[in-house]
């Protein structure tokens, strides 16, 4: 692939996580790494709010105040900004991984993805950020956002790494999910892993046909390509697939057929991600 990796990391629990991931890509495709850390002013303007009942003389005194706090947070901020990414490229860099520069940036993080990500063959960021306990049901508050955003593949990490030596594609017959087939052929990340090609529904001929169809495009990048089609509804399935198959690695289309895909993420794309313990990689 060679090219570069846009890696965000936040200083949440999944920031290793997502450094193990950028390193472990790095070093099967020749890639360049460029970590960031964003830094969302909307979160600093917030406490700026608080002298709307103070009265007389006493207002411009703690104005004066605020404005002194709200700049040496902006310095404590952008110091730990400075740290997060550069215990990021040292955990890098310790994977056997030299190429790897840091950027620390003012603004809205989609944003950040939407003006960077095109000199970027592919986007990893976290499952969850910093605002998103462990144990939480939901994803990143950013998550959806800059999926829905990013024109590039998104390499979605779980809670931590583990050696990659099986992948699933999640196959639904969609333009995505065809994406994901040829995509997975092609990449030298994927070279000489075990790849199986899985969808669940209704058994015809058609679907059958499809999955025949990936299964000859896969052989011919050099997979030796296994193909499953399962019974029940397809998050369920595949989910149970990945944990009885030992998959270490799920590849999707972000969207599926969904009409409102340009307002808010698939249903079984959401589901798939939280139910399942391993990374995702999603296709546009």
């Amino acid at each position: 692939m060679t090219g570069m990796l846009m890696a965000l990391v936040d200083g949440s629990a999944y920031s290793e996580s997502v450094c193990r991931h950028a390193a472990w890509i790095a070093k099967r495709s020749g890639a360049q790494v460029k970590l960031y850390h964003v830094l969302d002013p909307r979160r600093a303007q917030g406490r700026r709010d608080l002298s709307g009942s103070i009265r007389l003389g006493a207002r411009s005194q703690l104005m004066e105040q605020l404005s002194d706090l709200d700049e040496q947070h902006a310095k404590l901020s952008q110091a730990q900004g400075r740290a997060i990414l550069e215990d990021a490229k040292a955990l890098i860099e310790g994977e056997g991984v030299t190429d790897v520069i840091t950027r620390l940036r003012h603004d809205d993080i989609v944003n950040t993805v939407e003006q960077k990500e095109a000199a970027a063959d592919m986007i990893v960021i976290g499952k969850r950020g910093e605002a998103a306990g462990l144990e939480s049901p939901h994803l990143g508050s950013n998550f959806e956002r800059i999926v829905r955003a990013s024109h590039k593949p998104v390499f979605v990490s779980n809670r931590s790494f583990a050696p990659i030596e099986r992948v699933l594609i999640a196959y639904d017959g969609g333009v995505s999910s065809m994406k994901a087939v040829d995509h997975v052929a092609r990449n030298p990340v994927f070279a000489g892993l075990k790849v199986i090609v899985a969808t669940a529904g209704q058994d015809t001929a058609d679907l059958r046909r499809a999955l025949e169809k990936a299964r000859v495009t896969l052989n011919a990048g050099g997979h030796e390509a296994e193909v499953k089609l399962l019974k029940g509804a397809p998050d369920k399935a595949l989910a149970d697939l990945v944990e009885t198959d030992g998959i270490d690695l799920l590849v999707m289309g972000a969207y599926g057929h969904s009409r409102i895909r340009t307002l808010v993420i698939g249903s079984t794309t959401t589901g798939m991600i939280r139910s399942c313990k391993v990374p995702v990689v999603l296709m546009r």
